[in-house]
């Protein structure tokens, strides 16, 4: 009966893997196992007495909150084709350079990332709008294939992303929970703003990474990378300014107002999604019909977060029932190496979930497991948040079960074969990864920002 948590997690992993939906079977397997429990007197059914007050706790929590207003405006941005005007401007200016296009992509890539923060969204846009162009223009497949999927992924890192925003809640409540363990009846709290800061200096430096490579294959490499003579129709700074911004604007005022302290990311998601509408009609792409579109899909997005969040919060709170959590902290402290094992550990089992499960249900599930255990031993909560952030990024891209691959081979040409998006996309793995283990060698790369900003 001790391993009994470690039970359950197994089988809703395999529970999942046979296809069944996230929220019922994290929901439906735990309340199987209290019933089984109950019967056999190992699980105290006064636990389940808690769920209506998590249930309204889920409902009410205004952080929360930003997840429909921000995916609204990412969701308003797609189909105002923003991305499509930026990417248009940029091969205008810079398709006659050698790799121009694909350096106009992953500028794109970054700034519709820090638009929509959906990392599904912004493989698929960009596939559709980006692949074909590099194709016809002679890149080889793999190389833009995979510059395609890795910039896709930035949305995960790049503020102000879902990601984070559902991260900055959990870790907010498991530091707080951590240190009332410790016996701080005064606890510090971290906030989304505080993650929004430390993302900012390891995705810039992956963009970085990014645009340095392209120019290393441009130069290195020039077979993948031909030059073409492209038409232009003039006025290309003019026509790129035009194109940048609008959207840039939009997502300095959302940034700005949470880092400059001057709004809660709530209201600067209130900001984003109304200016995504003004953004929309100065572009003249909004119809009712297209609103109508923007908000349905804005509902779906939503309901599912919230459902799997409620199915999670069931799950959780029958795994702590049958003492998971008192498991779990057995577990990492009778690890050899102390804080730099469990910490490895958690790396590489949340890495090895990302391919099959999604971020929200990482998230929501193995994150309040692991946090609180982490933090009682001293583990910084925005550091760790950034590495989850940055690890779950990688292994969205990493072949074979990588998500990202799979929506890019959702909408890529059939000639383009899924083992040229697998060698396309290794060398981003391998800068991913060099930028986890610098953040792991050197914690001022994700501490120093919030630092300086905030003390």
């Amino acid at each position: 009966m001790e391993l009994m948590p470690l039970f359950m997690f197994a089988v809703v992993c395999l529970v999942l893997l046979l296809g069944y939906p996230v929220a019922y079977s994290l929901a439906g397997t735990a309340l199987i196992f209290a019933g089984v429990g109950m019967l056999t007197g190992d699980f105290d059914g006064a636990y389940l007495q808690a769920l209506p007050s998590r249930f309204y706790g889920i409902i009410t929590n205004q952080t929360l909150m930003a997840v429909p207003l921000f995916v609204f405006m990412g969701v308003m941005l797609e189909k105002s084709r923003v991305a499509e005007n930026l990417l248009g401007a940029m091969s205008q200016l810079f398709g006659q350079y050698r790799g121009g296009l694909a350096l106009s992509v992953v500028l794109v890539g970054m700034l519709l990332a820090a638009s929509t923060g959906i990392v599904g969204a912004t493989v698929v846009t960009m596939g559709l709008l980006s692949l074909p162009s590099m194709l016809k223009q002679g890149y080889a497949p793999s190389f833009a294939a995979g510059t395609i999927c890795a910039t896709g992924t930035l949305g995960q890192i790049i503020p102000p992303s879902i990601a984070l925003v559902l991260l900055g809640d959990v870790l907010s409540s498991a530091y707080q929970q951590a240190q009332l363990r410790m016996g701080i009846f005064s606890p510090e709290s971290v906030s989304v703003g505080d993650l929004f800061v430390g993302a900012m200096v390891p995705g810039l430096l992956l963009v970085v990474m990014y645009l340095l490579y392209v120019l290393a294959v441009s130069w290195l490499q020039p077979a993948k990378v031909p030059l073409k003579s492209q038409p232009t129709n003039g006025g290309g700074i003019m026509l790129l300014l035009g194109a940048l911004l609008p959207p840039l604007t939009l997502i300095l005022l959302v940034l700005g107002s949470i880092l400059g302290g001057f709004a809660t990311p709530t209201e600067a998601a209130g900001v984003g999604a109304s200016g995504s509408i003004l953004l929309a009609l100065l572009q003249k792409q909004l119809t009712m019909s297209k609103l109508q579109e923007v908000m349905l899909n804005t509902t779906k997005v939503t309901a599912m977060v919230f459902l799997i969040l409620i199915g999670a919060s069931v799950f959780s709170l029958v795994f702590r029932g049958y003492g998971g959590d008192l498991l779990i902290e057995a577990i990492f402290s009778d690890l050899p190496g102390g804080v730099l094992s469990a910490m490895f550990l958690v790396m590489v089992v949340i890495f090895l979930l990302g391919f099959i499960l999604d971020f929200i249900e990482i998230t929501f599930v193995v994150v309040p497991l692991v946090a609180p255990v982490l933090f009682t031993m001293g583990i910084d909560p925005i550091w760790l948040g950034i590495m989850i952030a940055v690890n779950l990024q990688t292994s969205f891209l990493t072949p074979p079960f990588g998500f990202a691959l799979f929506y890019l081979r959702g909408v890529a040409p059939p000639e383009v074969k899924t083992g040229q998006i697998y060698r396309g996309v290794l060398p981003f793995v391998l800068m991913q990864l060099a930028i986890l283990v610098a953040m792991a060698i050197w914690p001022e790369i994700v501490t120093w920002l919030p630092k300086t900003l905030y003390g």
